[in-house]
């Protein structure tokens, strides 16, 4: 009798081909996947917030985490550099007076850059401002459609944080690319041992060459931070 794994072997090379409908079905239920895991996860930090903690949630879009955020009674600083989002998000929280919001994108440095738009942003503007990025170079997105917008430097604003509070009690970063530059500078500076727990989207399927770095940095921080303080794997 042939072992189980040539048996899989076998059914495999008899399987037919997926058609692009099962490819975009299954990719689909994994990001349901991803999904949920991730809200699963929020929910056990903010479970873990309290009144005079803060969170700041950087890449807010139109406020999701950040309304869970705020509903603990935390300091929330919710950062959203598309101009379109940012109108939905103040919609949704402006009224919330332990959230401050901030139209600005987050960075290592500081100044004006371009925001650039996802090819089908015209067609689906809430949907595709999910996608919008300060980085060149990537995956679905139409370089010449873009908006001017502020940068902040979030290393600044960490370190003052860090200064006047003693710790940050929860980071989201949803940048879009941008996160990998920062992360590194965020480490380099030594500023994540103040934060209690970081959770990141990262992009490397979107920039395609940034992914020798990405894979850098998550061998680095996998050796160097607990994946209960550093998740890298946010949705």
């Amino acid at each position: 009798m042939d072992k189980p794994d040539k048996q899989a072997r076998r059914a495999a090379r008899n399987q037919q081909p997926l058609t692009e409908d099962e490819r975009k079905a299954r990719r689909r239920a994994k990001r349901n996947l991803r999904h949920a895991e991730a809200m699963g996860f929020l929910k056990g930090v903010t479970a873990m917030l309290k009144p005079g903690d803060l969170a700041l949630d950087c890449g807010a879009n139109v406020g999701v985490v950040s309304s869970l955020l705020a509903d603990t009674g935390a300091d929330v600083i919710s950062y959203e550099p598309d101009p379109y989002a940012f109108a939905q998000l103040s919609d949704a929280l402006g009224d919330r007076q332990n959230v401050q919001l901030i139209n600005a994108a987050v960075g290592a440095s500081s100044g004006n850059v371009r925001l650039m738009r996802a090819s089908n942003f015209d067609e689906d503007k809430k949907g595709a401002s999910v996608k919008s990025t300060i980085v060149d170079g990537g995956r679905m997105i139409a370089a010449e459609n873009y908006v001017d917008v502020k940068l902040l430097d979030f290393l600044t604003i960490l370190s003052g944080e860090i200064e006047n509070r003693g710790e940050i009690a929860f980071v989201k970063m949803d940048i879009e690319g941008a996160e990998l530059e920062l992360l590194e500078a965020m480490d380099a500076a030594d500023l994540i041992r103040d934060i209690r727990c970081l959770v990141v989207e990262t992009h490397e399927r979107k920039f395609a060459e940034l992914r020798p770095r990405f894979r850098a940095l998550r061998e680095a921080f996998s050796e160097k931070y607990p994946k209960r303080q550093v998740n890298l794997d946010w949705i």
